[in-house]
């Protein structure tokens, strides 16, 4: 069984920074993505940015230039750094893991972030 516990959500005036980090208990047999979804009041869960165990990254469109995401393969952890940060960026953000082979995915009950204008 593997847990995902999220930390680094809070409040910030736009054009601050959050940096998000996300540990994976329990053991994540072989290959897996890593990656941030969020999800904002009335919409769906969207894609912020993923990596790859060889780290291939993808990033949502309209956070590229202003989030970097990173991980420690040794310590299952997956982190995301926020940068100008835009109140349409408000959410809650969730941690997830997909193992690549089977496709058996993961969710961490997700962090808020809130950016004032």
């Amino acid at each position: 069984q593997v847990q995902l516990v999220e930390s680094g959500g809070g409040l910030v005036q736009a054009g601050g920074s959050l940096r998000l980090s996300c540990v994976a208990s329990g053991s994540i047999f072989g290959p897996a993505v890593m990656g941030w979804y969020r999800q904002a009041p009335g919409k769906q869960r969207e894609l912020v940015a993923t990596m790859s165990s060889g780290g291939t990254t993808n990033y949502a469109d309209s956070v590229k230039g202003r989030c970097t995401i990173s991980r420690d393969n040794a310590k299952n952890t997956v982190f995301l750094q926020m940068n100008s940060l835009k109140p349409e960026d408000t959410a809650v953000y969730y941690c997830n893991v997909k193992r690549v082979i089977s496709g058996y995915e993961y969710w961490g009950q997700g962090t808020q972030v809130t950016v004032s204008s």
